[in-house]
């Protein structure tokens, strides 16, 4: 038989592989090319067993087993690279792996003690399992009379379901075992015991934590207090349930801590909904202080669950444990951070500084020294700043926080600030008020304004300020990756961004032949300085727009703190202007009018946010606001849909939303189509959108996808978007 099956497998291998070949055939030959398996009911062999994919063993904890205790096992998965195995719940798609065991009269295994799982994303899905090495203990109880100097044959057929990005594969692997039984204490086996005693010590178990839930809105809310919660501070907790169903598990998790214990909100899944919440939820409670089992009874909320703080998911911190971080992976993204800051130069939001250093360079071009010097000093300005946003963000992600790049203009108080400053910077440039000595410091900002190297590093510290809310071609991909890599690696990339920012500047400056070229100083650099500060009042007006949107009636404070700066800032010009010993009473009126200015400043920083609606960032097609259920309910219908993750602060997306989302031609391509357009509007920290910009690798905005029925996978259109990209991508959609 054996000889037989020899005969056919040489057969079928030896086959061309044409494209014209059945289904029936490939199948035929992948299955007897993967079978490295035993055929059933054939002897197994103790150790492992491989297939293209995987390879498993059944090996012990112990190096032997005493009569009358229990034992442990486990199954050893070695996972080839790129695929992986589940958990006990799969999530959204393949398999739990499942034992069938043969074994002596009188022994009785227990249930799989299974470790926790990875968290793995799939385009709109979310699994649950593991990849590499994991070892899945299993207890087994040893009869009493089991006699010592014998052996006890363990046999098990292991079910796995083998999945990779693209396709799954079921596996089926018989192992084997021969445990050796022995009287006293068994030591743990030489080969794998310390890593099996490590799994079932880290895995997660029932810690006294009294848990109750409730369905409310479509979301499921646990609190949990009692056990190791009381009086912890935890940075971010996620809630994997045993059963599928229960909760939508690619959504976005959110919670709160308090004194006693925490509580964790998800959409619920469709069994939930369906069904309505009947009884217990079983499920782990992973947090980045521990993982633990619990049971929550429906209920009401438990006491001393919130109040000290949000929490985050813990998602990107899951990410970064698997994330590619080779120096393949690092290097490409670095180049693409290089190429993003190159093109950042291009973007509208960078005019108005790049325009004010073309002007300093002017005065500059004919003194080469000078020149060098003020290119460098930018372009360390440029680097220092870059430096301490990316150490910021990447402080707060890893302390739960779901933010993305730009994430300071979610601050009100910040948008605030920055309007001041555009104001400030555009007196200067009016001639209100001067730092430094005439034309010395065209070209500058009011900081920026200060002699030598000092204002070249302020103006680049400006560049990266007002160019944060700005994203561009290949930024997407170098951001997205930097976020789930060690942080040196990521404040590498983020310099590497800075670079492509500075470089052309840098370059001019250290380039006699081209400075040859530039016009020398003279009268006409007023005029410019001059013209210049009307991108800058621009800005101004913008920020405070931006502002509007995000707080409730809190706009007259802005333009009240506007009016007493720029009474300040006129009288200290005046003080400059006043003879020596005449400008005394100017001074102190600019100090008293400054501090006013701040004082309006903090209290409309302090504004309450604007009621949202969810469609704030202003778009003129009709539009729903986001959600992951909104997708899910017009795909159901078999409707495309085309989203648009936009921000009030975001320039590009403002310039997109005029010319290629306001058209008619795109108007009459959605009705067309009969597509659903939905906005998730970034402009205030929304937690949701911030995990679903990372799910497709960026980290702000902004971000457009089509959705077609039938297909999961979105389109990911351009961040510069015409009008005839978005007209495509509906009909694309639509046919499909």
């Amino acid at each position: 038989m054996r000889i037989l099956l020899l005969l056919l497998t040489w057969f079928v291998l030896a086959l061309p592989a044409t494209a014209s070949a059945s289904p029936s055939e490939a199948a035929l030959r992948e299955a007897l090319a993967a079978g490295a398996a035993p055929a059933r009911g054939e002897a197994v062999a103790p150790g492992p067993q491989r297939t293209e994919r995987i390879e498993a063993e059944l090996v012990p904890m112990g190096a032997w087993a005493t009569p009358g205790s229990t034992a442990v096992v486990a199954i050893r998965q070695k996972i080839e690279p790129g695929w992986h195995t589940y958990w006990r719940n799969q999530g959204d798609s393949g398999g739990p792996t499942t034992l069938t065991w043969a074994l002596p009269t009188g022994l009785k295994p227990g249930d799989i003690l299974w470790p926790l799982p990875e968290r793995q994303r799939l385009q709109s899905l979310m699994n649950y399992g593991y990849s590499g090495t994991v070892f899945l203990p299993v207890p087994i109880e040893i009869p009493v009379d089991a006699q010592p100097g014998r052996s006890l044959p363990l046999r098990v057929t292991a079910h796995f379901y083998v999945c990779s990005d693209e396709m799954c594969v079921p596996e089926d692997l018989d192992l084997a075992l021969d445990l050796p039984v022995r009287d006293g204490a068994a030591p743990l086996d030489a080969r794998f015991g310390q890593a099996i005693q490590d799994v079932v010590a880290d895995a997660p178990r029932p810690a006294g934590i009294e848990a109750r839930a409730a369905l409310i809105d479509g979301r499921l809310t646990l609190t949990a207090v009692g056990g190791p919660l009381t009086g912890a501070a935890p940075k971010w907790a996620y809630f994997y349930p045993f059963e599928g169903g229960v909760i939508d598990h690619a959504a976005a998790q959110s919670g709160e801590r308090g004194p006693q214990g925490l509580t964790v909100s998800v959409p619920a899944g469709r069994g939930l909904t369906t069904n309505g919440l009947n009884g217990p939820i079983g499920g782990v409670l992973s947090t980045d202080l521990g993982a633990w089992e619990i049971t929550a009874e429906p209920g009401a909320a438990l006491t001393g669950v919130a109040g000290e703080g949000v929490i985050g998911d813990g998602e990107g911190v899951q990410a970064a444990a698997t994330a590619p971080t080779g120096f393949a992976d690092f290097g490409k993204a670095a180049l693409f951070a290089l190429l993003g800051g190159l093109i950042l130069n291009l973007m509208p939001c960078v005019f108005p500084i790049l325009a004010m250093k073309a002007a300093s360079l002017s005065r500059a071009a004919h003194e080469p020294v000078e020149a060098r010097r003020d290119g460098l000093a930018f372009l360390a300005g440029v680097l220092a700043t870059f430096l301490v946003l990316a150490g910021a963000l990447l402080a707060l992600r890893a302390g739960g926080q779901a933010l993305g790049w730009g994430f300071q203009l979610q601050s009100p108080g910040v948008v605030a600030a920055l309007a001041l400053l555009m104001l400030a910077v555009a007196l200067n440039l009016s001639g209100v008020f001067h730092v430094g000595a005439g034309l010395q410091g065209a070209g500058h900002g009011p900081l920026a304004r200060l002699p030598g190297a000092a204002g070249a590093f302020f103006t680049g510290v400006l560049a990266v300020v007002v160019a944060a809310p700005c994203t561009a071609p290949f930024m997407a991909f170098a951001l997205g990756a930097a976020l789930f890599m060690p942080w040196p690696m990521a404040l590498a990339v983020f310099l590497m961004l800075g670079l492509g920012l500075a470089l052309p500047y840098v370059l001019i400056s250290l380039n006699p032949r081209l400075l040859a070229r530039l016009p020398k100083p003279g009268p006409w650099m007023e005029t410019l300085r001059n013209l210049l500060a009307f991108p800058m009042y621009g800005a101004a007006l913008w920020l405070a727009w931006v502002y509007g949107r995000q707080t409730a009636d809190a706009l007259a404070l802005l333009f009240g703190a506007g009016l007493m700066l720029a009474l300040a800032l006129w009288l200290y010009g005046r003080f400059q202007a006043a003879a020596p010993g005449k400008g005394r009473a100017a001074g102190i009126a600019a100090v008293l009018a400054l501090i006013a200015a701040l004082g309006f400043g903090v209290l409309a920083g302090k504004a309450a946010p604007a009621a949202s609606d969810g469609d704030s960032a202003s778009t003129r097609l009709p539009s729903q606001p986001w959600s992951e259920q909104a997708v899910k309910a017009a795909l159901a219908e078999g409707r495309p849909v085309l989203v648009n993750f936009t921000a009030d602060w975001c320039v590009t997306c403002k310039l997109n939303e005029g010319a290629a989302l306001s058209s008619t031609r795109t108007t009459e391509a959605l009705e067309q189509a009969n597509a659903v357009y939905l906005v998730g509007d970034w402009t205030r920290r929304d937690d949701a959108i911030t995990a679903e910009l990372q799910r497709h690798g960026r980290s702000g905005v902004p971000l457009y996808l089509v959705y077609a029925p039938g297909r999961a996978e979105p389109r990911i259109l351009p961040q510069l978007l015409t009008e005839g990209v978005v007209v495509d991508a509906l009909k694309d959609a639509a046919d499909r």
